[in-house]
């Protein structure tokens, strides 16, 4: 079969050449391809050649290899598969429900390179010895990074990540399973009075996928500026401005960052600004953003709650000099209303692990933060701790909660008035200590 693929992919490429037809992922092209495939079996039959089996399965080869992205096709167009990752010809891995698998698929390394051209095609993007890193967003949203050698060994290291539809609000995780009805009330209340809401998570722990949920209860008049490396958010809302990056063109000119787009992206009267995530000095506009009255959202990798606060107290100071931590750390405790943190399970279940809410109080180079729900014991529970800024994060009435368990006792303790800045600034034993 492969060699008939390969045949036919190859009489139906002169064929668009010679005739100079352009070729979609339509109706038009199913029709050539199915063409050329009658008429290699009605040859192959004449000539007593080999006889295909499944001309269907042939048809969709070659559509693969002429409009769409080769092998890695099918992998595409399966609906349960979140990850496709090339390592090596012959390393051709896919994961399902966060679970790797090792695939019998295999490439060989001059159709990697082609496949690789093919994918940038539509994007603008390049990739070779000067720049040989990409990302780019492939036509279906899939977010494509790409390293070449001799920064990989010997072959080229692909990986797509796979962006589903079928999350597309906060009930859709419930449903999953990733967080509780109480939880998702908690921050759809937050969204609607504008929050500032920071989600962490490891790599693979569905943080886009959160931030799509969250901005669904954003409400319907509000303009939404979404600001990315690459295009990955798919917000559904009527009025969306969506930005990404750009690579530095040959000549070194031209380059896009995202610390300059969250600038422009103020500009633009946005209701709600979303930065895909913060890794560098980007994080300093967007602090300084969020405490300007724009609610926000951003992602960023860290391994829990706290650890989130404490690296976007630090990454501003990648901005400069200037920039010192006095400034930063109150800055973040009062922009900040939520954390939310995710974490995948060894079984490839990704869910909500903790939310946390700084109160606003900064002591000893410390952002204090009440946690307001926590998995003990395999379960999300409220804690019963109060929200310290009830005008922007409110709990259902407490006999609506699930009753946190005995080892919440301590986070539910009440909160004592701090008269710095006006906030909740929880006792010793309520509160989650964050030093930058």
């Amino acid at each position: 079969m492969n060699t008939a693929v390969a045949e036919i992919t190859q009489l139906v490429r002169e064929r668009v050449r010679r005739e100079g037809i352009e070729l979609g992922r339509g109706a038009d092209a199913r029709e050539l391809v199915a063409t050329q495939v009658r008429g290699y079996v009605e040859h192959t039959l004449a000539n007593t050649g080999p006889i295909i089996a499944d001309e269907h399965a042939v048809i969709e080869a070659v559509l693969a290899q002429i409009t769409g992205y080769g092998a890695l096709q099918p992998y595409l167009d399966d609906p349960e598969v979140e990850e496709i990752w090339v390592n090596a010809p012959t390393r051709v891995f896919v994961a399902r429900n966060g679970v790797a698998e090792l695939t019998s698929t295999v490439i060989p390394a001059d159709e990697l390179r082609d496949l690789i051209d093919r994918m940038l095609q539509s994007t603008g993007r390049r990739v070779d010895v000067s720049s040989p890193f990409v990302d780019a967003s492939l036509p279906d949203g899939s977010r494509l990074h790409v390293v070449i050698p001799e920064i990989a060994r010997r072959y080229p290291s692909i990986n797509i990540r796979k962006f589903g539809r079928r999350v597309r609000d906060l009930n859709t995780l419930v449903d999953a399973g990733s967080l509780t009805p109480e939880a998702a009330a908690m921050l759809r209340s937050a969204v609607v009075a504008g929050a500032n809401v920071l989600v962490s998570g490891a790599t693979h722990t569905g943080k886009t996928t959160m931030v799509t949920a969250l901005l669904a209860a954003v409400g319907a008049r509000e303009r939404i500026v979404t600001v990315e490396e690459t295009f990955e958010l798919d917000v559904v809302a009527r009025d969306v401005v969506a930005l990404q990056c750009r690579q530095p063109s040959l000549e070194g000119t031209g380059e896009i960052t995202l610390r300059r787009l969250v600038k422009e992206a103020l500009r633009m009267r946005p209701d709600r600004l979303v930065v895909g995530e913060v890794r560098e000095a980007e994080a300093l506009e967007l602090i300084i953003a969020l405490n300007s009255g724009v609610p926000g959202m951003c992602t960023i990798h860290a391994n829990s709650a706290r650890d989130a606060l404490v690296k976007l107290s630090t990454l501003p100071l990648l901005a400069g000099r200037n920039i010192d931590a006095s400034f930063v750390v109150p800055t973040v405790a009062n922009t900040i209303d939520l954390v939310v943190h995710l974490e995948m399970t060894p079984q490839g279940k990704r869910r909500v692990r903790e939310i946390i809410a700084p109160t606003g109080a900064v002591h000893a180079g410390v952002v204090e933060a009440v946690v307001l729900f926590d998995r003990c014991g395999g379960e999300l529970a409220a804690t019963g701790a109060p929200a310290p800024r009830p005008g922007r994060v409110s709990l259902v009435d407490s006999d609506e909660l699930t009753r946190a368990p005995a080892s919440h006792a301590a986070a539910a303790q009440p909160a004592r008035w701090s008269g710095e800045g006006g906030t909740f600034a929880p006792m010793n034993y309520g509160y989650s200590g964050v030093r930058a």
